[in-house]
């Protein structure tokens, strides 16, 4: 009977700690281009989730696909339809701008390395006349940069003609269709075409150095309200990063980069080589927001006629608090 009645409380015990638990647990629903999903752009998330660094902050991240591109995810944030979004900074700038209570609270990518890959036959800049350059949208810090590369090659509009597409899957499919001749790509992508035989003309890094491109965005209101479970968010973040840079884990962040991305290990090892033998900084630290980076980012859209004088100031597209009180920033 003792027995039986100790039973019962182990296991009425057990009940109430898993009752505890739950309800320490957050569920955030966070906005994502379905293309990215499967990008080392998104690995920190993968990461995040297969070592449990979430869940160590209480936090259950529920991932939602919202289709159409990187300009609807703004419009996501905005209607409530999640918590939080990964964006690109000009669009949080044009939302910001047009209305939204938006803010960057995290950094996820700082400066990218987009390589412009072309056709075999194309062997050079000067090639690129009269040809077909695949570019997302004009605000896009992707075809800015791209813009300026060429520019610095000697290749300005008109002498090449413009085909916009979103997304990386969408200009890699330009390519091997033979309907555009060249087009920006991140990684693994460039290497998939490398090894196809196509040509890497040059990579964005040498036209563009630093800029803030994507980022973690509430709305502003919000995130008043549910400070704590922002601070647990950008913490097992952070925890991503750390574990992504770490030397020691190399083999483990490759696996699961090869799983996510579909990508040989060769392929993602080399993508991995890229970012950290020597630091580029396409990775942050710990989801540090890149202040002068974004700064970069304004004066890209002044440049390309996306914003006029007066020019906002950064501090109105970010939120440093979550990232000040984890110690991160």
């Amino acid at each position: 009977m003792g027995r039986s009645l100790t039973v019962q409380a182990g296991v009425l015990l057990l009940l109430i700690l898993a009752q505890s638990l739950d309800a320490q647990t957050t569920t955030l629903r966070y906005g994502q281009i379905p293309s990215t999903v499967k990008t080392i752009s998104a690995l920190q998330f993968t990461v995040a989730q297969r070592k449990g660094l979430f869940a160590r902050e209480g936090i259950n991240l529920e991932t939602v696909l919202v289709e159409g591109g990187a300009n609807n995810m703004m419009a996501a944030l905005n209607k409530g339809a999640v918590e939080i979004t990964r964006t690109a900074t000009p669009y949080l700038i044009q939302s910001v701008l047009a209305g939204s209570d938006g803010v960057a609270i995290a950094g996820e990518t700082l400066t990218p390395i987009y390589s412009l890959i072309a056709k075999p036959e194309i062997k050079n800049f000067a090639d690129l006349k009269g040809k077909v350059v695949g570019l997302s949208l004009a605000v896009d810090t992707i075809s800015i940069s791209t813009r300026k590369l060429l520019a610095k090659n000697g290749i300005r509009e008109p002498d090449f003609r413009v085909k916009e597409l979103v997304g990386t899957p969408a200009r890699a499919a330009c390519l091997r269709k033979g309907e555009c001749d060249a087009v920006p790509l991140g990684q693994p992508e460039d290497f998939v075409l490398l090894k196809e035989g196509y040509q890497r003309l040059g990579v964005s890094t040498d036209a563009v150095p630093n800029f803030l491109f994507t980022v973690s965005a509430v709305r502003k209101s919000w995130g008043e309200k549910n400070r704590d479970a922002l601070v647990r968010y950008v913490r097992g973040l952070a925890s991503a990063f750390r574990f992504m840079r770490d030397p020691t884990n190399r083999a483990e962040v490759v696996s699961m980069a090869v799983d996510t991305t579909g990508s040989s290990a060769e392929i993602v090892r080399q993508t991995l080589a890229l970012y950290f033998e020597p630091d580029r900084g396409v990775v942050p630290k710990q989801a540090e927001l890149d202040v002068q980076g974004l700064g970069q980012v304004i004066q890209f859209m002044a440049e390309a006629g996306e914003l006029k004088p007066p020019l906002p100031v950064v501090s109105r597209f970010v939120d440093l608090q979550y990232l000040k009180v984890a110690g991160l920033q």
